[in-house]
């Protein structure tokens, strides 16, 4: 059994301000017995102006936000995946996206840097092209935490399906998708994409969302929600404001889920 807390975030667009807002939050999940917190996508940064964006960014030995979750990890004595930080990338002028999983003793037990990048125009007229300022990823992460294997993934992500059954064929049983997605693809697509994950995989899903009015002017989905591996949704948040979901994750139903849909052995070679 594993107690969850998911925190859902309408992160500031300054990273001292990003720590203010999240660390009240971890505090209280740690306080009512959390054994692992999950923040959103952009937990340290929500800001898509590009010229105040390319003045923020600093490494993530700099940022004050990354540096403040490990130490609130080992202080807590709680594990910490940060859904992400928009952090310099030390070899080109762009930046990445990058989640970190703390340990409980504040050390970063994995990174993973997001392989798709966003770059679309949306129904509300919005578009987005992540790929104008974050290098891509281009190796799939997998962690232990708590006696499971962990998957990382970071919102788009969930798009490619095909990402999700490589690291469930590597062994993992919890799925992290953390995200800011925009209002009209939340709407249309979040709860039945990570549903669809669950239930491919035979894996538990955690999306942790940012959610509400931003001060770079975008607005986020929120509803951050847990699936269980049947694709059942057993704890969701019905709103877009900052808050705490919980649940408890009994990893006895991965291996259930699995013999009752065998799907991940049944793969086979075909040709078009």
């Amino acid at each position: 059994m594993i107690e969850l807390a998911l925190i859902q975030t309408c992160t500031p667009d300054d990273q001292t301000e990003a720590l203010a807002h999240l660390a009240p939050l971890i505090e209280r999940a740690a306080a009512d017995g959390a054994q692992l917190i999950v923040t959103p996508e952009c937990s340290n940064l929500m800001e898509c102006r590009a010229e105040q964006k390319a003045k923020k960014i600093v490494t993530q030995d700099q940022d004050v936000c990354v540096q403040g979750l490990t130490h609130l990890a080992k202080h807590l004595g709680v594990p910490i995946l940060m859904g992400s930080a928009i952090v310099r990338h030390n070899s080109d002028n762009k930046s990445v996206n990058r989640a970190f999983l703390f340990d409980a003793h504040g050390q970063i037990r994995a990174s993973y840097d997001k392989i798709h990048l966003f770059d679309a125009d949306t129904p509300d007229g919005r578009s987005y092209r992540e790929s104008h300022s974050i290098s891509p990823g281009h190796q799939a992460v997998i962690s232990e935490v708590l006696g499971t294997q962990l998957g990382l993934s970071i919102c788009y992500d969930v798009r490619f399906a095909a990402l999700y059954r490589l690291l469930a064929k590597q062994g993992a049983q919890i799925f992290a998708v953390n995200a800011a997605f925009t209002v009209p693809t939340g709407q249309a697509h979040w709860e039945v994409l990570l549903r669809a994950r669950a239930i491919e995989t035979g894996a538990f899903i955690i999306a942790a969302a940012q959610g509400g009015a931003h001060m770079d002017g975008r607005t986020t989905y929120g509803h951050s929600l847990i699936v269980n591996p049947w694709g059942q949704i057993i704890a969701r948040l019905d709103h877009d404001q900052p808050d705490i979901l919980r649940a408890t994750l009994d990893l006895s139903e991965v291996s259930k889920a699995r013999q009752a849909m065998p799907c991940l052995q049944h793969d086979r070679d075909f040709s078009l």
